[in-house]
């Protein structure tokens, strides 16, 4: 039995039984199962605000967007539009996904590479990234249920997005992104950071088709589609289904049409240079994003109250993470505190017993025990690399 464990939130075990003799090994069968703290209960019997501050101090990942998912579910139960904040809000959580890329570029991929991980080189990025929220929200109140005071600084705003793309070009990319897969290679070849050593080791004919996950993208964004799912089945947070199917979300679900990972997926069909390519895509995509969210804010006071003959109900807000989309529903009793709260996370999605990540490993070819479990683990890293994991190979 071999065993490995990433650092991270939350918790997955995969157990291998693997087929085959001196020539290869094929993974017969994959059990994948993921074990998060169901740290939303602690939610029930709070006031919508106190529920909302509470939530990124209940979860140690993506801290904003847990927060603006309930956020959102309070506003929705309680009837107030906070939609002047949401340009403000979304440029939160794209600050917060740049953040935790980052990290995976200094801090896992290098540990794929059996290298030392730098997160002395993140300080950069990390400062730039603290500079926005005051810049938009000078009481740090934006995810405050119907929002807090919002007086965007646009210079403030603008030298942190410029102060974080000289840090991308700088520590990820070493010059321009690569825009399609022949410049991919080329960038792989000449290998002058991480993340193109790392491109190259997933380009190559042995891994660059591997772990192919197949299966439906999740696609669904809506609120009412996730509150109508969570409200109506009690299980759905940890057995999520869409269409009645498993699901991938993340990067390759956001940037599947963009031009870099059409060409890589082209040419290099699904597996794991077709996930690396869509965090690639997502690196570069997040800073127009946010470029096109400065553009369009204003100033917005909070929504104070609920209209008068409105009253507490439930709700459900989505956010997204680095690692895909995150909804939490809830429903208020008669004294405006949470009688219940549910969420589905990113991880219930990729790593179901049946999703992304089973569906990746079942079939695929390993050259022995050793080369599995590695395997396993770079697949995890495209996946969700923000989960420990736990991998039991057995023949």
């Amino acid at each position: 039995m071999s065993t490995a464990t990433l650092p991270g939130e939350g918790s997955v075990s995969v157990r291998l039984w693997l087929d085959g003799g001196a020539e290869g090994m094929t993974i017969r069968r994959a059990e994948v199962a993921a074990r998060r703290p169901r740290a939303v209960a602690a939610l029930v019997g709070r006031r919508a605000e106190e529920a909302a501050r509470l939530a990124p101090l209940l979860f140690s990942l993506c801290g904003s967007a847990q927060g603006l998912a309930v956020a959102r579910a309070c506003e929705a139960a309680l009837g107030l539009d906070a939609g002047a904040h949401d340009a403000a809000r979304s440029l939160l959580t794209d600050v917060e996904a740049l953040d935790s890329h980052g990290w995976q570029a200094l801090v896992e991929w290098p540990a794929r590479l059996g290298a030392p991980p730098r997160p002395a080189a993140l300080r950069e990025l990390r400062s730039a990234v603290s500079a926005v929220l005051p810049a938009l929200y000078p009481a740090k109140d934006g995810l405050r249920p119907g929002g807090g005071t919002l007086r965007p600084d646009s210079a403030a705003l603008r030298e942190a997005l410029d102060r974080m793309g000289v840090w991308l070009e700088a520590m990820v990319f070493a010059g321009p992104p690569p825009r399609d897969a022949d410049e991919l290679v080329r960038w792989a070849a000449r290998g002058g950071t991480d993340a193109a050593l790392l491109a190259a080791r997933l380009l190559s004919p042995g891994l660059a088709g591997w772990g192919a996950c197949g299966g439906p993208l999740l696609g669904e964004r809506s609120p009412g589609w996730f509150a109508a799912a969570l409200a109506g089945d009690p299980g759905f947070a940890s057995a999520p289904r869409c269409n009645g199917a498993p699901a991938l979300t993340g990067p390759l679900e956001r940037q599947a049409d963009h031009p870099l990972v059409v060409s890589v997926t082209e040419r290099f069909g699904d597996g794991l240079a077709r996930l690396f390519a869509a965090r690639l895509a997502d690196l570069v995509e997040l800073p127009r994003r946010m470029e096109a969210a400065i553009a369009t804010l204003q100033p917005a006071d909070p929504v104070a109250a609920a209209p008068a003959n409105s009253a507490p109900g439930e709700g459900c807000g989505v956010a997204e993470t680095a690692r895909g989309r995150l909804a939490h529903w809830l429903r208020l009793d008669g004294d405006g505190r949470l009688a219940d709260a549910r969420m589905v996370a990113p991880t219930d999605w990729n790593f179901a017993a049946d999703g992304p990540l089973a569906r990746g490993l079942t079939g695929a070819v390993v050259r022995d025990r050793d080369d599995a479990v590695e395997r396993v683990r770079l697949l995890v890293a495209m996946l969700d690399p923000c989960v420990a994991c736990g991998i039991d190979v057995h023949e």
